[in-house]
């Protein structure tokens, strides 16, 4: 097992409904540990670059707007096989498709809406994090 940290965010669908609480404990619950967070309003700018892999995507203006709409919580998270831990934990993409117990299954509200993102690499993952954090923000 390697210890390893990733990156998450607590989606607008979330927030706007109060329930953060409830995804950090589902989190924690299943093994991984908040080292950083920070709760932000995203600027568009900002929305465009994180998600530029989706540039010409038909989703993309969509996807730009909505994380734009409220406030997101941003989160680096720890723990073994982090990474894919958090992948587990959050289900499939499509809540549809998402196994019992994960939250997209529990909590989100559509595949648009799906409460959370999460790194799908360590690469990817070192990436997002020093996209909102600094190395002093993050404290294990």
């Amino acid at each position: 097992m390697t210890m390893e940290r990733t990156f998450s965010i607590i989606k607008p669908d979330a927030t706007k409904r109060n329930i953060t609480g409830k995804v950090v404990s589902m989190l924690e619950d299943g093994g991984l540990r908040v080292v950083a967070q920070k709760r932000i309003r995203m600027t568009k700018e900002q929305a465009e670059e994180f998600y530029g892999i989706h540039r010409d995507k038909p989703f993309f203006g969509g996807l730009v707007e909505f994380m734009i709409s409220e406030p997101v919580i941003v989160q680096v998270l720890e723990g073994e096989n982090a990474v894919e831990r958090n992948r587990e934990i959050m289900g499939a993409t499509n809540p549809d498709n998402a196994v019992a117990g994960t939250i997209r299954k529990e909590l989100a509200l559509s595949i648009g809406e799906n409460t959370v993102h999460g790194s799908d690499s360590v690469e990817n993952a070192k990436t997002e994090i020093s996209f909102f954090f600094s190395d002093m923000e993050i404290v294990g």
